[in-house]
């Protein structure tokens, strides 16, 4: 009969072992409350018909007229809803992804919210000279619309790099840099609209984000979202660049010792950081249709919130996708299983440390020693790879 392990702990739900499982559970809670409490609404019908456009379905009352349909549906858990609370939050968790590699880096940005203005109104502007009150409306979609996201997506990675440049050459800390470079960008993107919104793009381009499904569900942002975020999460999990931003954000001078290039490493990080600020822009033009100087305001706190509840520390060296460090939880768990058996195996207690073996030694030396008046002991040692093995030492003592 075995008796049981007092080492075995008792496994946890797969929710519960990530580190964000209790705010996933707190939002659960909240959502079952305002489906349960939220009430219904009568929304519009909508059909789809010959010409694949969708339009509204009208009823012949009793009277004889035409009036519109409607529908009841509850006011929180409708496709409508979520999907508008996932495309308002997707622009946010897109440029939490480059946070994310800033701060597991050991740094920060300050500068995103900026960055994003700054790419918006840029971009805009050359969808502006393309669109259909601008002076070269007539020309090809697919040209105007590839320049106006190079534009954008460019500048954004250009304001990042220009962020990295300056960290790396001037060594002063991030959050100055950022600081500065924050009221930089958002003041060149106020000089060029003279604080007007910039707006009239091709319809094309517009078209494209805001795509919609037969149920009338925009998911262009939302996909793109969840796409940046894989690739981030298989960038920082799988490839070797991305376990040296770990390294720098752990130990930057070890990184270095070790031959890391610990500079380019910290240049890409906000490179990164200024890419997800550009993708996050151009999706916000092609769905809003304008851009001003005053966008992104107070973006910077939501960003680094998003990354920091997405399981990044703001000391650094901490951050991961939750499958990756869930799986890494469970092979720590299974190999210090391994561990327990096996020096059960050898009769060796775990968790003796080398401090209890060393006073171990020096009591045999004692009783060893010519002086001491102690018969000789035979304690058992533990070797590495060898196992336990049985050490005498005669003293010698004459009585």
């Amino acid at each position: 009969m075995s008796s049981p392990n007092p080492a075995q702990k008792p496994t946890r739900p797969a929710v519960l072992r990530l580190q964000e499982g209790g705010l996933v559970v707190v939002i659960l809670v909240l959502g079952m409350f305002l489906t349960l409490l939220g009430g219904t609404v009568k929304m519009p019908t909508f059909q789809v018909n010959e010409r694949g456009e969708r339009e509204r379905v009208f009823l012949t009352n009793p009277e004889g007229e035409r009036v519109p349909a409607f529908e009841e549906k509850n006011k929180f858990l409708n496709a409508q809803n979520l999907t508008q609370l996932a495309k308002d939050t997707s622009f946010i968790a897109i440029m939490a992804v480059g946070a994310t590699f800033v701060i597991i880096s050991g740094g920060i940005d300050l500068s995103v919210g900026a960055i994003y203005a700054l790419a918006s109104v840029l971009g805009a502007i050359v969808f502006h000279f393309y669109g259909p009150d601008g002076a070269r409306g007539g020309a090809g979609w697919l040209s105007s619309a590839s320049l106006g996201m190079l534009t954008c997506i460019g500048a954004a990675t250009l304001a990042g790099l220009l962020n990295g440049g300056m960290i790396v050459a001037l060594k002063v800390h991030p959050f100055i840099i950022t600081l500065g470079t924050m009221a930089i960008y958002r003041g060149i993107a106020f000089v060029i609209t003279k604080g007007q919104s910039v707006g009239s793009f091709p319809a094309a381009f517009r078209d494209l984000v805001r795509w919609e499904t037969a149920g009338g569900l925009s998911l262009v942002p939302l996909g793109v979202m969840v796409l940046v975020a894989a690739i981030g999460g298989v960038y920082l999990a799988r490839m070797a660049a991305g376990r040296r931003v770990y390294a720098v954000g752990g130990n930057e001078l070890a990184s270095r010792y070790s031959g890391i290039r610990v500079e380019r490493v910290k240049l890409s990080v906000y490179v990164f950081s200024g890419l997800t600020a550009g993708i996050s822009a151009l999706l916000a033009l092609g769905y809003y249709g304008s851009a001003s100087s005053g966008d992104g305001q107070g973006y910077e706190l939501n960003v680094i919130a998003a990354a920091v509840v997405g399981r990044a520390r703001l000391s650094g060296r901490k951050g991961s996708p939750p499958m990756s460090t869930t799986l890494a939880k469970e092979r720590k768990h299974d190999s210090s299983r391994a561990g327990i058996l096996s020096c059960r195996a050898t009769n060796v207690t775990p968790g003796v440390s080398s401090s209890g073996a060393s006073s171990s030694n020096r009591r045999e030396r004692i009783a060893s020693s010519p002086n001491s008046g102690l018969p000789a002991q035979t304690s058992p040692t533990f070797t590495p790879g060898l196992g336990v093995a049985g050490r005498a030492r005669s003293g010698g003592a004459n009585r």
